[in-house]
């Protein structure tokens, strides 16, 4: 497990800020909250730590300079937002940046990037290669562009992804609450918690969902989901509260410490597990489960008793056994269209172009997760 001393001793760090810490619904982007931050992690690259900012802020810092009093209600006027904000929120962050002699770069990406496997192979050889030209990268979600079906929705979840995708040592949320609280710090006296090993630890516990002051998309439900998925793939996190980053990231025992659990997932495993988008669903029997959970096998036409969804061969799709629970999510080797056809079938009775895996081992990762009743995309 680690401890806060293996954040402060993190030589690359991801640190994510949301809209709540830099900015207000009356006057939008609040330049000196952001040049505070950036003291804070130029300080960091001075004792020659890496640092990838990943910060929200597009849409509310384009709200004042658009004469808009609210959060934009339709997709169109929130991307209009964007477009003026991101370019004022970067050019805010490069000027404070410069002033410690530190470039920034620009990278935006959309849940489209992360879930194409070839585009977040690409994002992180971006990322890392800004990294090495000693460029700190300022990642977002590229609002401008971005559907309702292909959005993060937060920055929270983006950061836990870009966590792992630079490789980092530790990730910092930061917000305007100071950390996960045993109960809804808004509705009566809680306390924090001071360290997380695993979701158990917070079974009992409320979590807010939603900023305090109107321009934040998250809340701490989302920081928590976001801070479970970097520390179940062997990234340290702490939630905290934006004034006290540099105590956070100093080691200092402020917020919430999620601890590390396990070995760092490769990045085909974390990509399939985290950033895939299902697109079907594969009924297994309860043979197949056992070959594939405990013996880490293929799956094959034999332990297959269903389909559920229209996908094509390459696309990821969940692995659900005959009690409803998805095992493992994996790249499907079949159309769905071909797999009625050979359903049950051992591989030595099928024909010879059939005769392969439906899902092979390699490209395939064990979760555990009842199944939605939800339609697949």
């Amino acid at each position: 497990m680690s401890t806060r001393a293996d954040v402060a001793g993190a030589h690359r760090v991801v640190v994510k800020v949301g809209s709540s810490s830099l900015t207000t619904l009356a006057d939008g982007l609040d330049t000196e909250r952001l040049r505070a931050l950036v003291d804070v992690l130029a300080a960091l690259r001075a004792d020659g730590r890496e640092v990838v900012l990943v910060s929200s802020g597009a849409i509310a810092a384009g709200l004042a300079p658009l004469g808009l009093t609210g959060k934009p209600r339709d997709l169109a006027t929130a991307q209009a937002a964007a477009s003026v904000g991101q370019l004022r929120l970067v050019q805010t962050y490069a000027d404070a940046f410069a002033a410690h002699g530190v470039t920034v770069g620009q990278v935006l990406l959309t849940a489209d990037d992360l879930t194409r496997r070839g585009h977040y192979r690409n994002a992180r050889q971006t990322v890392d290669r800004l990294l090495a030209l000693g460029v700190l990268p300022i990642v977002n979600e590229n609002d401008t562009v971005a559907t309702e079906e292909i959005r993060f929705g937060d920055n929270d979840r983006l950061a836990a992804m870009v966590a792992h995708l630079a490789v980092a040592d530790a990730l910092v949320l930061l917000s305007d609450v100071d950390g996960v609280h045993d109960g809804d710090p808004r509705t009566g006296p809680t306390q924090r918690i001071d360290t997380v090993h695993t979701a158990e630890d917070l079974a009992a516990v409320t979590l807010g969902s939603a900023s305090r002051n109107g321009v934040g998309t998250g809340g701490m439900a989302t920081k928590v989901e976001a801070a479970l998925i970097a520390a179940n793939a062997g990234v340290p996190v702490v939630v905290t509260s934006t004034p006290q980053a540099g105590a956070a990231l100093a080691g200092e025992p402020v917020g919430t410490l999620f601890a590390a659990r396990g070995r760092r997932p490769s990045a085909r495993q974390f990509w399939l597990r985290y950033a895939t988008r299902p697109r079907g669903r594969v009924l297994l029997d309860a043979g197949a489960v056992t070959a594939v959970v405990e013996r880490g096998a293929s799956l094959l036409a034999a332990g297959i008793t269903g389909v559920v969804g229209d996908f094509l061969a390459d696309d990821p799709v969940e692995l659900a056994g005959p009690d409803g629970v998805v095992v493992a999510r994996g790249l499907v080797s079949y159309d769905a269209r071909e797999l009625p056809a050979v359903l049950g079938r051992k591989t030595a009775d099928l024909d010879p172009e059939h005769r392969r895996e439906v899902v092979h081992r390699d490209e395939m990762v064990l979760v555990r997760a009842r199944l939605s009743t939800d339609p697949v995309a």
